[in-house]
């Protein structure tokens, strides 16, 4: 089903045109007007559970659910044109358009012709009908796409008075105007007593030059250079980087802009990465730091499931090679221990740096002649990653299991480009790329489960993040199954009956802070 919103001609509602489409996306009735885009799209919605084709989820979707509609599926134009085009070899960016529940973004979505989207739509089908994996990717990239805009607009519970309890126990007070806390104030003045000079410990020329004053010739103000330093300044720079970054990213101003309703709202970029792998636009949401996860706390009733991949990409590199040890290997818990115990006399650490080596393309120190050893074993799997870098080295594109294209090379990449670096990227990129299509898969197959129980006590998507989902439910042990289910329905779609496994690590908190997240 087609959709195209109108822009609204006074007062808050919206009109819309929709028209039914076959596979082709060939129009097969005649295009309806609606007076309201929400009233007309729940109708639609609650009578056939259409595939809903709109220019872009960002655009759409938010007004939508801010109006109390949902629906299960949707093609996503933007999001695949962005697919499609790269695979063209015309690289384009995702949408401008952020996943935004905010109010204005809809009404600022430019308007379009129905017959447009109806000609892009079935161009896209065209391309689609002719690769099936292709034509997954994109179904899981939409799908993807309404989660986003869910989680967005349900937010991630989120304790407003526990993380200003967090700020002034670590910073002090609220600071009125421009002033800096307290407690920067106080390492800052500690900083220049250390060096006996006023400085400005944010200032990386001051701290250098400060050292040098005293003798020491610091390269840089790096953590790991600066603790090699024997000074007192040295731990103190350090705490004063940390209460900075607390304050600058996740203070006050954070607090006030991001979390509203104890719920945290940021802004998710469905597939921002070159990889497929989704960025965040505002809020971190993807960096959500040790220090604030004991905020996260879950409703009343209510308790957090978070369940993440262990060694993901390893696993996905036996199931795309089908090395026959390697795929045998990932069939265990623990993929690296039988690695090591055929090919470096059971040694866990040289079997995982050997792995990983191979994988991000390490070829210094240690990490060549592990490598040589781990090719001796699984030649297959090696091999795999190693056509992908001589490929990238030639500047050629290289793909994922589904069909995500990289980027083809810069101009002038043939005579002054730099080849090995070319060539580490097309090798993790086949692997990484497909891990998020593999995750994706999985987001994708838990919403529809979590939306569609019939028990209702499963709960709802609250967070993402490359391998790792969060679920806030009345019910873990059913959430729990969904996500064991999520994750065999994706790896049989990907990769049919294999024998490599993804075994979930789940815990259930009422907060997202783990155990250790204190230490």
């Amino acid at each position: 089903m087609v959709v195209v919103p109108h822009p609204a001609a006074g007062g808050d509602t919206r009109g819309a045109s929709t028209v039914e489409t076959d596979d082709a996306g060939a129009p097969v009735a005649q295009v309806r007007r609606h007076r309201d885009l929400a009233v007309a799209v729940a109708e639609i919605e609650s009578a056939h559970h259409p595939r809903w084709v709109w220019t872009s989820t960002a655009s759409v979707y938010p007004h939508l659910l801010r109006a109390g509609v949902r629906v299960q599926r949707c093609h996503d134009l933007a999001t695949t044109a962005t697919i499609t085009s790269m695979r063209a070899g015309t690289p384009g960016l995702p949408s401008d358009e952020p996943v935004d529940e905010r109010p204005g973004l809809f009404d600022a979505a430019p308007a379009v012709d129905i017959d447009t989207v109806l000609a892009q739509f079935a161009e896209q089908r065209r391309v689609l009908s002719e690769d099936r994996r292709l034509d997954l990717l994109i179904a899981a990239e939409s799908a993807g796409t309404l989660a986003a805009a869910e989680m967005g607009f349900d937010g991630l519970p989120f304790s407003a008075d526990a993380h200003r309890r967090l700020l002034e126990s670590v910073l002090g007070p609220r600071p009125a105007g421009y002033e800096p806390p307290r407690r920067i104030a106080e390492v800052t003045a500690e900083i220049c007593a250390a060096f006996g000079r006023p400085l400005n410990p944010a200032s990386h020329a001051e701290i250098l030059d400060a050292f040098r004053r005293e003798g020491i010739d610091a390269t840089s103000t790096r953590k790991h250079v600066l603790k090699e330093i024997d000074h007192p300044a040295v731990p103190l720079l350090l705490r004063h980087r940390d209460l900075s970054k607390l304050y600058s990213t996740n203070g006050w101003h954070w607090l006030d802009t991001w979390v509203h309703g104890n719920r945290f709202r940021p802004v998710y970029v469905p597939g921002a990465v070159v990889s497929g792998r989704w960025a965040s636009r505002g809020g971190g949401a993807l960096q959500i730091p040790k220090s604030l996860r004991s905020s996260v706390i879950a409703d009343p009733g209510h308790t957090f499931v978070v369940a993440d991949a262990g060694q993901l990409e390893p696993r996905i590199l036996a199931a795309m090679s089908g090395d026959r040890r390697m795929v045998a290997a990932a069939g265990a818990d623990d993929l690296y221990a039988p690695v090591a115990a055929a090919a470096f006399n059971g040694d866990r650490a040289k079997a995982k740096v050997a792995v990983l080596g191979v994988l991000y393309g390490a070829t210094s120190g240690d990490a060549r002649s592990l490598l040589t050893v781990l090719r001796n074993s699984f030649p297959v799997a090696v091999d795999f990653v190693e056509r992908a870098a001589r490929a990238g080295e030639r500047g050629e594109v290289v793909y994922s299991w589904l069909g995500r294209a990289c980027p083809p090379p810069e101009p002038g990449f043939h005579s002054h480009g730099d080849v090995r670096a070319r060539g580490r990227f097309t090798r993790n990129f086949v692997v990484q790329a497909t891990a998020a299509e593999w995750a994706l898969c999985v987001l994708a197959e838990l919403r529809r489960r979590l939306t569609t129980d019939p028990d209702r006590t499963a709960g709802e998507l609250v967070f993402f993040q490359h391998d790792e989902v969060v679920v806030h439910t009345r019910n873990p042990d059913l959430a729990a199954a969904h996500i064991e289910a999520s994750v065999q329905s994706a790896t049989r779609l990907l990769f049919g009956d294999t024998a490599v496994r993804f075994p979930m690590k789940l815990a259930v908190r009422d907060t997202y802070a783990d155990e250790t997240d204190g230490e």
